[in-house]
């Protein structure tokens, strides 16, 4: 029986409320048991130290990366020094370093994480890396700002529909906008929410950015949205739309009328000249 299926029985036969305590243990459990420590790898163009302080982040982070393709993509268009740049969930800081990186001294990456423990240690990663134009926020990216959601106790956290888990304050893209100015680029990971995320984004959309989504079908997307709600808010007469189906997978051009993903894939929104 795999872990994942006997997660989903837990969830299922165990009320909500008991099910987050026992989050929450295993969380600090696994944190607590962890021999954290500093590792440096190349992540594709740059050279960074970071901190590993659980299971999930030496999986992602303890080796050498090429430049994720969708930064590539992302370097063509807005992505350039001085771009303000979102990143809606940050994780532990990694992709946000890489995309200050790229915006340089005169731009700056705001980064949102609503999992408590993967933002401190993203504000640790920046310390080590003494990089000074990220601005990292607990909280999650939502519809409206300034609601509360629960979140689940995990070191991936995802929304929570039934009233038990962390409980995070809510900001709209829109209103990061309003607080650190209009985006070029927008870099959203946010665990099956990207619906609710892009529906706070009206000024933003209007007004124009690059984005990167990771659209999460089968994993978290059903539960808050749809495929085509994604696909909709990026008309294929103003955006490029590129699309990636796994990890490592090439990117390659998406028409309206195209066949829809069936599984977790990257979307890649680029604005036309």
């Amino acid at each position: 029986m795999s872990v994942i299926f006997l997660r989903e029985i837990i969830k299922r036969v165990l009320p909500a409320k008991m099910v987050y305590a026992i989050q929450q243990w295993s969380l600090r459990r696994s944190i607590a048991n962890y021999p954290s420590r500093v590792v440096c790898h190349q992540y594709g163009m740059h050279k960074l130290s970071v901190r590993l302080s659980d299971s999930l982040a030496e999986g992602w982070y303890d080796r050498d990366w090429n430049e994720p393709d969708e930064i590539t993509l992302l370097k063509k268009g807005r992505l350039k020094p001085g771009a303000v740049v979102f990143d809606l969930g940050a994780h532990q800081g990694v992709v946000a370093m890489l995309l200050a990186r790229e915006a340089g001294p005169s731009g700056k990456v705001i980064a949102v994480e609503a999992t408590r423990h993967n933002a401190e240690i993203a504000r640790e990663n920046l310390r080590l890396n003494q990089i000074e134009n990220v601005n990292v926020i607990h909280a999650a990216v939502a519809e409206k700002d300034g609601c509360e959601l629960f979140f689940t106790a995990t070191l991936d956290g995802a929304v929570q529909h039934d009233g038990a888990g962390d409980r995070v304050s809510t900001v709209s893209i829109d209103s990061l906008a309003r607080e650190h100015g209009m985006p070029d680029v927008v870099f959203i990971d946010v665990e099956g929410y990207e619906c609710q995320a892009l529906a706070g984004a009206h000024e933003v959309l209007g007004q124009g950015a690059d984005f990167f989504v990771e659209v999460h079908v089968g994993a978290g997307l059903e539960e808050n949205g749809t495929v085509e709600q994604v696909f909709g808010q990026f008309p294929s007469s103003r955006y490029l739309l590129q699309v990636s189906t796994g990890e490592e997978m090439p990117f390659f051009s998406w028409k309206e009328g195209g066949a829809l993903p069936s599984h977790r894939f990257f979307l890649s929104a680029t604005l036309k000249s």
